[in-house]
């Protein structure tokens, strides 16, 4: 987060407010809120949000060329139950987290 706020904002100042989706907390230096469900409150959330999705998405798919054997362009990498059984089948690939378990 800390790499995208400093190339939308740049460095942090006290006059620019960075908004915040749910959980998520910029590094302490920058002006921020958080509000919860914000993608459905405010409207610049729900663009970014949209945004977001639509770039993993398209990102998704070019990793389905590379691991095809994944499924990712049809679950695009979130938590189905063919993900979950692929990763069993397959083990993770390069582009797993090394964090993420399946238990």
């Amino acid at each position: 987060m800390a790499r995208v706020l400093h190339k939308i904002v740049g460095a942090p100042t006290s006059d620019k407010l960075v908004l915040l989706d749910g959980l998520l907390k910029a590094p302490k230096q920058y002006n921020q809120k958080t509000i919860i469900k914000g993608d459905e409150k405010i409207p610049i959330i729900s663009a970014a949000s949209i945004v977001a999705k639509v770039t993993r998405d398209k990102k998704m798919l070019r990793f389905h060329k590379k691991y095809p054997q994944y499924g990712f362009d049809k679950h695009k990498g979130y938590g189905t139950r063919h993900h979950y059984k692929m990763l069993k089948r397959h083990g993770p690939c390069p582009i797993h987290r090394k964090t993420f378990r399946l238990s």
